[in-house]
């Protein structure tokens, strides 16, 4: 089984990653947040977005990228997206990239109803921003934002028009998460797929979430591997860096080998998502190893970078919360650990 990227794919990869690097730099990063979080803090009073970047994967056809062609967009598969939400983690990326892109395109595509493709038209060129949601009253990030909310619940997947919904807005230790509670009355109205029509998508959704949240959780914590490994090369103890110590290159090299091992299990889950074969199990092993190792990664580099990592100043909190948030969404490492078990034990 092959599920290395091709190099048409790395390319892609490297494409986003310098567009992100031009257009969501620290500052954007900063000033994308908000809410109480962001006043309390004073780090930024944003909305959770970076349009400038948004405008720009639209644009290089990223929010098209599992759109079918026939709307608009390009037909590609998971597997070659998943780079792309390990560069978005890398990025600090606050926009529902995932969720609008990844999660709810093959939803969507799978629905004969007209609504859903008119969306994914809307998708693929950037016009709209999809939350999506588990549950009856989920829990959705981008909620102050978003423009549709795909909501699934255990029978179907339900697409609801943002201003339909009542929100309730929810704190967040990461400031541009705009973390809000979905209100809403489930009706036929609101129904693009159902269980009857196609289980198969609604399981693919639920594991399109982790796969590509523990995508974006190795770049987070390749993130924050290199903004320490770049401090403890410039802060000096004893007449030399604290980087030369070999407690700290231990450290680091602990933190860093967790990471790549997550990347390997996020990139075969996406490749199974793109067969059609169950990736329930591989999901869980990409998420279950990503959320653990993203935070041995937030613990190492807090403990590295001293007092000075523990202010708002400084820009390591960015992503260290980031990490901390996307660890637990759509299921933490001890949930998605509990499903590998119960597949081990049951085979």
């Amino acid at each position: 089984m092959r599920f290395a990227p091709t190099e048409e794919q790395a390319e892609f990869r490297s494409a986003v990653k310098a567009l992100l690097a031009d257009t969501c730099d620290i500052v954007a990063v900063r000033a994308s947040w908000g809410g109480e979080v962001g006043r309390h803090t004073d780090v930024g009073q944003g909305n959770g977005r970076v349009e400038r970047a948004w405008k720009g994967l639209a644009d290089m056809g990223v929010l098209g990228l599992l759109v079918p062609e026939a709307d608009g967009g390009m037909g590609m598969t998971q597997d070659a997206f998943v780079g792309i939400a390990v560069e978005a983690g890398y990025a600090g990326l606050p926009d529902p990239l995932i969720e609008t892109a990844a999660v709810a395109p093959p939803v969507l595509a799978s629905s004969s109803e007209p609504l859903a493709s008119e969306i994914l038209a809307r998708i693929a060129c950037g016009e709209v921003t999809v939350g999506v949601g588990f549950g009856e009253s989920p829990i959705v990030p981008c909620a102050s934002t978003a423009d549709w909310f795909l909501i699934l619940t255990g029978s179907a997947a339900h697409l609801l028009d943002a201003s339909a919904a009542d929100i309730t807005p929810l704190s967040s230790v990461d400031g541009a998460r705009h973390l809000g509670r979905v209100n809403w009355n489930a009706d036929d109205s609101t129904v693009v797929v159902s269980s009857d029509s196609d289980a198969v998508a609604l399981a693919a959704a639920r594991n399109a979430a982790a796969t590509f949240s523990a995508a974006a959780l190795v770049g987070l914590s390749h993130r924050m591997i290199d903004m320490t490994v770049e401090y403890v090369g410039e802060r000096r103890q004893f007449g030399v860096p604290i980087g030369s110590f070999q407690a700290v290159k231990h450290e680091l090299a602990d933190a860093a080998l967790g990471v790549e091992f997550a990347e390997p299990l996020a990139f075969n889950a996406a490749h199974l998502l793109s067969v059609g074969e169950d990736a329930t199990v591989a999901a869980s092993m990409a998420k279950s190893r990503a959320s653990r190792s993203s935070q041995v990664a937030s613990d190492v580099c807090l403990q590295l970078h001293g007092a000075i990592g523990y202010t708002v100043e400084h820009d390591l909190h960015l992503f260290m919360k980031r990490a901390w948030a996307l660890s637990r969404q759509y299921g933490d490492f001890r949930t998605h650990r509990a499903v590998v078990r119960r597949a081990l034990l049951e085979d």
